[in-house]
């Protein structure tokens, strides 16, 4: 579970508990311009192949950064429909997954955000 924090122009994710150690990362900040696109997450939505550093078990959880043609997303998910799903341009990471408290309300926050 991550904690998702919204400041003037950046967009930092805290990932929490156990999930720091099979994450190996404590946060992820990113440019809040650099948002494309913002939804709950695809239930059959998996993460790229190549895991570098992270825990990937199938259908059970996937923590950490993972790799991809021409792709770096940093996932911490347990599949159970409470992720969201971040899109992004730029330098850095393309996409956070990331499970959340209230997904509705970590969306209506970024999308707020966003927008202004």
């Amino acid at each position: 579970m991550v904690e998702v924090e919204v400041t003037d122009d950046k967009v930092t994710v805290n990932v929490l508990g156990m999930d720091r150690l099979l994450a190996l990362r404590e946060q992820v900040t990113v440019d809040v311009a650099d948002i494309t696109e913002i939804a709950i997450a695809e239930v059959d939505l998996r993460p790229p192949w190549v895991r570098a550093p992270g825990t990937f078990f199938p259908g059970v959880i996937a923590a950490g950064t993972y790799r991809g043609r021409h792709r770096k997303e940093f996932w911490d998910t347990r599949f159970g429909g409470r992720a969201i799903r971040i899109d992004l341009a730029g330098p850095g990471y393309t996409r956070i997954v990331v499970d959340v408290a209230d997904p509705d309300a970590a969306l209506e926050e970024l999308t707020t955000a966003v927008a202004a």
